[in-house]
C-alpha cells in the first residue's frame, strides 16, 4: 500500500507488510508509529506531538473507539504490538488467535466492563494482560474462568470470578452483551 490508511480495514491490510514501532504510541524522531500510533494518527487525526503528550489510558479508549472494540481490547492490541512482531491485525481479526477458543465470549465479558465503573475498567486492562500472562486482578480471573469454562464444568467446579462481576457463568456474560455498545 503505497497511500496512507484511512479506514480501519485498510490499517489491518497496512500492518502484516509495514510492521508497527514498538514500546511506544511514537519514536524519539516522529517518523515511526505502533499500532495504536498509527491508528490515532492516521484514523483518528492526532499529531506525532499529540501522540508524545497523550496519556496511555486515553489513547486505550480512543483506539478502542475507533475500531469499535472494549478498552480491554485496545490494550489487548498494544501488548500484542509490542511483544509479537506482526501480529496487531490478528487481534482485531482473529483474537482467538491470542485468546483461544473462547475468544468471543472473553470479548463479550471485556464489552460489558466497558460499560461499568471506572474501577471495572481498571479490572478489565487487567483482563487485557492477564490473558497474555501479566497481572493477578479478579477481571483475569474471570477472563481466565472464560477460557476454561469447559474444563471447569468437566470437573463440576463453580465460577468464582465471573460472579464477583455479576455473571453467574459465561453464558450469562453471553446473554448480557448487546454487541452493540
Amino acid at each position: 500500500m503505497t497511500t496512507t490508511p484511512t479506514t480501519v480495514e485498510e490499517l489491518l491490510d497496512y500492518w502484516p507488510g509495514n510492521i508497527p514501532f514498538k514500546g511506544s504510541l511514537v519514536s524519539d524522531d516522529g517518523s515511526c508509529m505502533c499500532a495504536q500510533g498509527q491508528a490515532l494518527h492516521y484514523l483518528g487525526g492526532l499529531t506525532v506531538e499529540d501522540l508524545r503528550s497523550i496519556d496511555q489510558r486515553v489513547a486505550d479508549r480512543k483506539t478502542a473507539e475507533l475500531f469499535g472494540i472494549s478498552r480491554a481490547h485496545a490494550v489487548l492490541l498494544r501488548i500484542v504490538n509490542d511483544n509479537a512482531e506482526g501480529a496487531p491485525a490478528c487481534v482485531i481479526r482473529n483474537p482467538e488467535q491470542i485468546l483461544g477458543d473462547q475468544a468471543k465470549t472473553v470479548l463479550a465479558f471485556w464489552r460489558c466492563l466497558d460499560h461499568t465503573s471506572e474501577a471495572a475498567w481498571a479490572a478489565a486492562r487487567a483482563a487485557a494482560w492477564g490473558a497474555v500472562g501479566g497481572e493477578d486482578w479478579a477481571a483475569v480471573w474471570a477472563t481466565h474462568e472464560i477460557q476454561g469454562a469447559a474444563v471447569m464444568r468437566a470437573k463440576n467446579q463453580p465460577f468464582f470470578f465471573l460472579p464477583l462481576f455479576g455473571f453467574a457463568d459465561p453464558d450469562a456474560v453471553v446473554a448480557a452483551d448487546r454487541g452493540d455498545w
